[in-house]
C-alpha cells in the first residue's frame, strides 16, 4: 500500500529539513536562492515542492510532499494535496504570530484536514520558551480541530516519525507500529 503525506507550513518551521531527515531517497527539492524578504531568515526557500519516500515495511510505502511556505506559492498547495491521506503543518515558535500561521495553515488545507487528519509539530521551541505547546491547542479548539500538537526537532529523524506515527494511528487506528 502506499500513502501520500503533505508537509505545510511557513518558510523556515522545517519542512524541507524533516522530509530529508526520514527519506529512504535523496529528497527531489525545488529550492532556490532566496530573493525577497525570506533573504532575511535563510537562504534558500522552496518554491514548487520536495519529494522522499519513505518504507514502514513490507507493504507499506509513504510519499512525502513538502509544500512551499510562501502564500505567492500558495497555488501549489491545492496541487500537492491532491491524493494526500493526510497533512503535518509545521510551525516555528520563533515566527513573529505563530498562532496566525497555525490558523492560516489549518484554513489553507481544511479540506484535507477535513477528510483525512492532522498532526502538528512545533519547531524552535527550544530557543523560544514564551510558548508551550497549550496555546496551540487553545487555537485549534477555536478553530473546531482536533488535532495532536509535539515539540519536534526537524533535523531530528524520530521526531519526525513520531509525528508520521500518530498521522498514521488518526487515520487507521489499527496501524501496525513497526
Amino acid at each position: 500500500m502506499e500513502q501520500k503525506f503533505i508537509f505545510a507550513g511557513p518558510v523556515g518551521a522545517g519542512k524541507t529539513t524533516a522530509i530529508r531527515a526520514i527519506s529512504d531517497i535523496d529528497v527531489v527539492s525545488t529550492e532556490r536562492k532566496a530573493s525577497d524578504h525570506v533573504a532575511l531568515r535563510k537562504d534558500t526557500t522552496t518554491v514548487a515542492m520536495d519529494y522522499g519516500t519513505l518504507e514502514i515495511d513490507d507493504h507499506q510505502k509513504i510519499h512525502l510532499y513538502g509544500t512551499p511556505g510562501q502564500t505567492r506559492f500558495s497555488f501549489m498547495w491545492d496541487i500537492i494535496s491532491i491524493g494526500g491521506l493526510g497533512l503535518i503543518i509545521l510551525l516555528d515558535s520563533n515566527r513573529e504570530d505563530p498562532l496566525a500561521d497555525l490558523e492560516l495553515y489549518t484554513k489553507a488545507f481544511r479540506p484535507l484536514i477535513n477528510k483525512s487528519g492532522v498532526v502538528i509539530g512545533i519547531t524552535g521551541m527550544d530557543m523560544n520558551n514564551k510558548n508551550n505547546l497549550a496555546i496551540y491547542y487553545k487555537k485549534l479548539d477555536e478553530l473546531g480541530i482536533k488535532a495532536p500538537v509535539f515539540e519536534v526537532d526537524a533535523r531530528k529523524r524520530n521526531d519526525i516519525i513520531i509525528l508520521l506515527r500518530a498521522l498514521l494511528a488518526m487515520l487507521d487506528p489499527g496501524v501496525r507500529r513497526s
